[in-house]
């Protein structure tokens, strides 16, 4: 009854290959952006820009790439953080050593130069898949450590690696507050949503999902596998990138390259996996629940354990968080494999036949 296309007539190919064809859907996205851009700057706390909605726009962003690579494309990868090293260390360096470089085409730059690592260490897909690939991908997570730790040039000789960046700026507006921080990732956000969920509706799109269902048959009808593999690597790649800098540049502030160690992978590909592979809505699933979960448990578990009489220490809460993380991760394995976007598809397709039994 409310989520129906009874009516919605079709008069052009065009109309019919919308991204949201159904009206519903277009008026919940405007909707969803309406808050988002007015709504949430003019209501929420400077806490929760920090420490959640920020946070939370970016790493929709990183793993929005993840997911691209793993879901669409099948190409098990744990080298995120190192995209995203590379990301934001090749941005840093536009930034600084280029006089008078705007924030965006340096955000752009640092992507590329994930561009050209993903492509380096996507090479392997070529020859072996699965836990291979992964052991190779995990290669370049290693590998960047190294490089941004001991090569000084990438750090402008910083000792530690650690490095930093001041008054950002676009097209002359001051990136200072947290409200413009936010802004400006979730800009970014929306561009990089849209043209994603264009190319995979696309036909290099259906080319990455035919060599993810079976490859020896992509390749049979004519899907160059080299290609596929190593433009979902770039693809994703950049947007990892550009992830990445923006992590650097607008939540750090000041980093080094433990902001980028194998944990963020990890977490990324957890992000995707509880999300939904395959979608580009598990990204922004993912994300949310990575993102606030901690929050949460470090907030209510303390109350929660009180009621019972149980005082729990601030290193507890770490360890339970940890458990209850890995459980939860374990859970949605075994229930629910398709991840929350799965659930959400269910949702909708049991909204456009109710109140009929089904």
């Amino acid at each position: 009854m409310f989520y129906r296309e009874n009516g919605q007539f079709k008069t052009s190919y065009r109309a019919d290959q919308q991204i949201f064809p159904i009206a519903q859907d277009r008026i919940a996205i405007f909707l969803i952006l309406a808050v988002a851009f007015v709504a949430v700057p003019m209501l929420a706390s400077d806490y929760l820009f920090r420490a959640i909605l920020i946070p939370f726009v970016i790493m929709s962003l990183a793993a929005l790439g993840v997911n691209i690579l793993v879901g669409y494309c099948g190409q098990i990868s744990l080298g995120s953080g190192a995209f995203m090293a590379v990301g934001a260390y090749g941005a840093y360096n536009f930034f600084v050593r280029i006089p008078g470089m705007p924030l965006i085409p340096a955000l752009i730059l640092g992507g590329l130069c994930a561009t050209l690592f993903g492509i380096l260490f996507g090479l392997p897909s070529l020859r072996v898949k699965g836990l291979y690939l992964a052991v190779a991908t995990l290669a370049a997570q290693f590998f960047s450590d190294w490089m941004f730790l001991r090569i000084k040039w990438f750090t402008l000789d910083s000792p530690s690696g650690s490095v930093s960046v001041n008054n950002l700026q676009v097209f002359g507006l001051p990136i200072e507050s947290a409200v413009s921080k936010y802004l400006l990732c979730l800009g970014v956000l929306v561009v990089i949503a849209v043209l994603a969920k264009n190319l995979v509706r696309g036909a290099i799109g259906r080319e990455w999902m035919a060599i993810r269902d079976m490859d020896v048959a992509a390749a049979v009808i004519g899907i160059r596998p080299m290609y596929a593999k190593l433009s979902a690597f770039a693809v994703s790649s950049f947007i990892i990138g550009v992830a990445g800098a923006l992590w650097a540049f607008v939540y750090l502030g000041a980093w080094e390259p433990a902001a980028f160690s194998v944990d963020q992978s990890f977490r990324l590909l957890f992000m995707v996996i509880i999300g939904g592979l395959g979608s580009i809505m598990g990204g922004f699933f993912g994300a949310a629940f990575i993102v606030i979960l901690p929050i949460a448990l470090n907030q209510f578990l303390p109350v929660f354990l009180g009621l019972f009489g149980i005082e729990i220490s601030t290193a507890g809460i770490a360890h339970a968080e940890l458990m209850i993380f890995g459980g939860l991760i374990v859970w949605f394995l075994i229930v629910e494999p398709h991840g929350l976007a799965k659930l959400w598809s269910t949702g909708k397709q049991k909204l456009r036949l109710w109140p009929f039994p089904h």
